[in-house]
């Protein structure tokens, strides 16, 4: 099978020139389910596991293997089995925080060149939320481009997009209605053969209408919306890679109850890069934007030019992402830690 119809290009092949004259071979991950991966390949779809030495060597989760990635394997054809030994560098990737206390990255996605930020137009329109899938946007190394969902059950689509206009600087805005077959070749020109395309969204927004639309078929499950708060429901379970009949490469994501932030301080800066380029122009370099005079921040809530909201979401997502450096900081800490006292406790069993 042509590897290009999965993705393959020269940024691969470079990451794979070491591996080489090995009888090495190469796969894209399409499922994950319990350390088991499901591989699209030459010789087709495999099902692989990783090696005893990629287990032992990987130190944390963004270390195994993600949906999107591509992976040093070796095959078994006969067996339609595969062992997973490394995986190729990434062009780029969606990350969050897991879920819960723990501070560790989950990969949502990998090698995505474009996002479709999908968000509904009817009760679940969130100008906030659009604005944090931006900046996660930005950090992965994709392109976004904002989908508009079930613009059918929108009376008021101009003033909506104007709304997210003041939120999304240079990124393409698209309404859309997969139900009603509305604004759909707005999409053609990101999805074609060799382009993966990524969609994210919470729950209920219509990312599996829209991933049934541009496979042809129903493969993922829909639900009707809600009654009483015209919210859609959560369907799809599990993050999966999906090759395009008519060419490009989808991978279709679980809706997302919090996105909760990874790492993004480029993205806070290409997301918020009205209210940094005001910042500059404060008469004081340590400004801190609440009563220093010449603040050219707060002169701009004054006077209307910056909605006092969005710049309290720049300052709460500031914060978020210095929690979550300190956490990890601590956690890089008590793991080096570990680590040289397993090493000086193999030094005493050595010397005695």
């Amino acid at each position: 099978m042509n590897l290009k119809k999965f993705g393959w290009n020269e940024f691969f092949e470079e990451g794979f020139i070491q591996y080489k004259g090995q009888g090495y071979k190469v796969g894209r991950i399409a499922l994950e389910h319990k350390k088991m991966y499901r591989i699209l390949t030459e010789y087709g779809e495999l099902l692989g596991e990783v090696s005893g030495k990629f287990r032992f060597q990987a130190a944390e989760r963004g270390d195994y293997p993600a949906v999107g990635d591509w992976v040093v394997i070796s095959a078994r054809p006969e067996e339609q089995k595969a062992t997973i030994h490394a995986v190729l560098p990434r062009k780029s990737k969606f990350s969050r925080k897991v879920a819960g206390q723990t501070t560790e990255e989950q990969i949502v996605a990998s090698n995505v060149d474009t996002i479709f930020l999908v968000n509904a137009l009817n009760a679940d329109f969130n100008v906030r939320r659009i604005e944090r899938y931006i900046l996660s946007a930005w950090e992965s190394g994709a392109n976004p481009v904002i989908v508009l969902s079930k613009a059918d059950l929108c009376e008021d689509i101009e003033e909506k997009i104007a709304e997210v206009e003041t939120v999304a600087f240079g990124i393409p805005i698209l309404p859309i209605s997969a139900e009603k077959n509305i604004g759909l070749d707005q999409l053609a020109p990101y999805v074609y053969e060799g382009q993966t395309v990524a969609l994210l969204g919470s729950a209920g927004v219509g990312k599996s209408t829209l991933t049934n639309t541009l496979i042809g078929h129903q493969k993922q499950q829909v639900k009707e919306i809600r009654e009483g708060d015209d919210r859609g429901r959560h369907t799809t379970t599990h993050r999966e890679l999906i090759v395009l009949d008519q060419g490009g490469i989808l991978i279709d994501t679980p809706g997302m109850r919090e996105l909760q932030l990874w790492e993004a301080d480029e993205g806070l800066s290409q997301s918020f890069s009205d209210i940094e380029s005001l910042a500059e122009q404060c008469k004081f370099r340590d400004c801190r934007h609440k009563k220093e005079p010449g603040c050219a921040v707060q002169q701009a809530i004054s006077d209307g030019t910056l909605d006092m909201d969005r710049y309290n979401s720049y300052v709460k997502l500031q914060k978020e992402l210095a929690y979550i450096e300190r956490k990890e900081n601590q956690r890089a800490a008590l793991a080096e830690k570990a680590k040289w006292k397993q090493v000086s406790n193999n030094q005493k069993k050595i010397k005695y």
